[in-house]
């Protein structure tokens, strides 16, 4: 293992994430409400901090190998997650602990959108600012981005990109070179940040709460610049637009790249609907809707059937597609439609799409085999492929999906008896840790709104929770493998 390799790009890696903090600095210098000095402070100290690393070692420039590439990616984020949480911890006005800053600028770099936090409304702009950039940088992963404008990385790239890439087909390549993919990838978050930011503008946002909203819409992240989050706006036009870009950051980058490079010479529409995750995911948002619309209507909670559609459209897909945004308190609403869009954010989002949970190709993968499993309960000689569009999937690729949802489920339940031990109460840890591993933010009982009446042992745990739900978990399990430090 090349550790002094490793070390020497994490510390090119940390010393460009320290320029991050100028953009708060800025912004502070614009609204001057407080927080450049804070942020300063932190830029310094992380730019040191990327120093030390990378000068001792900036002679070592060894291939990487793929275990190489794993370790960065866990060490680079638990090193940024801490970087992160520097300003928060400078700041005069927040009085955090350590265990929530942390808790909070984790929750923002994993997209996962859960709070510690209140009276938001009253915060420095930077402050605020920051949380929302912290979640844009994390939606579509740093690891990326680096890769993508750092070509003197002096590596091939693709084992940090295997490492960082959510899914279970994350070995297919969209192009033959790292970079290529990278700023390919980029440049469609790039171009969908502008368009959210353009059109939450023209709908009525101020240009700070356009800008802002549009980095955690597009990372699919949750946080606001306000208590009431989307519900501050009670506008439906700034709701549809919020869904249209939530829907589309939850399908795959890929398919995205694949349809609009061929405008002009295939219908790019057509690729969309040959794309068997695609079909499912707006298939389960399709009846997700309808069945919760359903419920409503015949309990009639809002005043007319247009805001039931309304407010069910824009929460059920918020919270399918782990996003946490909120235009009403959810957890009031006739039990059974809170319960079955919390379980739903299990799914998550698409594979190679800014999503949590366990993505929707797995989900539909696993349907697939039961189909198949129960024509071999009436016929047991049938031979019955499980095919991905025109291609017959692997047993590998099977057993591997299998594989993750025991991880999950062991994860889950280790988080889940921790977070008790903690004296947190079951019911509240279970929604905790749920929301957590998904990245999804809000959930039910007292973790509806926030995390503050969560312990600070707790949210270590939390924490790990997130960084394991971001990384799909295995990225992070197998440095706990003995054979992963075998030579």
């Amino acid at each position: 293992m090349h550790i002094l390799s490793i070390i020497r790009i994490i510390g090119i890696l940390v010393m460009c994430f320290s320029g991050a903090m100028l953009l708060p600095a800025f912004v502070a210098l614009i609204y001057g409400d407080g927080g450049g000095k804070a942020f300063m402070q932190a830029f310094i100290l992380s730019l040191m901090f990327g120093v030390l690393l990378w000068w001792p070692c900036h002679h070592h420039k060894q291939e990487l190998r793929s275990r190489d590439g794993f370790l960065i990616v866990v060490a680079f984020w638990f090193v940024l997650g801490g970087l992160a949480t520097l300003p928060l911890l400078l700041l005069d006005t927040l009085h955090l602990t350590v265990a929530s800053a942390v808790f909070e600028a984790f929750s923002g770099l994993t997209t996962t959108g859960a709070t510690v936090m209140t009276g938001l409304d009253n915060l420095p702009k930077a402050l605020l600012f920051y949380r929302q950039l912290l979640q844009w940088l994390g939606g579509m992963g740093i690891i990326v981005l680096a890769i993508a404008i750092i070509p003197l990385l002096g590596i091939g790239g693709m084992q940090l990109y295997r490492a960082e890439m959510s899914g279970p087909m994350k070995e297919q390549k969209i192009r033959p070179r790292i970079a290529e993919t990278a700023k390919m990838l980029w440049g469609i978050y790039f171009s969908l940040t502008i368009s959210c930011a353009l059109a939450y503008w023209l709908a009525g946002m101020e240009p700070f709460d356009a800008l802002t909203h549009s980095f955690s819409t597009v990372s699919i992240g949750g946080f606001s610049t306000h208590d009431a989050s989307m519900g501050y706006f009670n506008s439906p036009l700034i709701n549809g637009i919020t869904v249209l870009f939530l829907l589309i950051s939850a399908c795959n980058f890929g398919l995205h790249f694949r349809a609009f490079s061929t405008i002009g010479r295939e219908n790019f529409v057509k690729i969309y609907l040959r794309d068997p995750e695609f079909r499912f995911f707006i298939s389960t948002q399709i009846i997700l809707v309808a069945l919760c619309s359903f419920i409503m209507w015949n309990h009639s909670y809002f005043s007319s059937s247009w805001q039931d559609f309304e407010q069910v459209l824009f929460q059920a897909v918020s919270i399918s597609t782990t996003t946490g945004y909120t235009t009403s308190d959810f957890t009031t609403w006739p039990s059974f439609v809170p319960v079955l869009l919390i379980l739903a954010s299990f799914m998550g989002g698409c594979a190679g799409s800014v999503g949590g949970g366990v993505r929707v190709a797995r989900v539909l993968v696993l349907y697939l085999q039961g189909k198949r499993e129960l024509k071999r309960v009436v016929h047991p000689n049938l031979v019955y492929p499980i095919k991905w569009g025109k291609t017959v999937l692997d047993d590998r690729v099977i057993g591997s999906i299998w594989a993750f949802f025991s991880a999950y489920l062991l994860v889950f339940l280790v988080c889940l008896l921790g977070v008790i031990a903690c004296g947190v109460e079951p019911f509240d840890a279970f929604n905790a840790v749920l929301a957590c591993l998904n990245n999804l933010g809000p959930a039910l009982g007292s973790v509806s709104g926030n995390m503050m009446a969560i312990p600070d042992s707790a949210k270590w745990i939390l924490t790990v929770a997130m960084v394991c739900g971001r990384l799909e978990i295995f990225t992070l399990l197998a440095l706990f493998t003995p054979a992963f430090w075998k030579a």
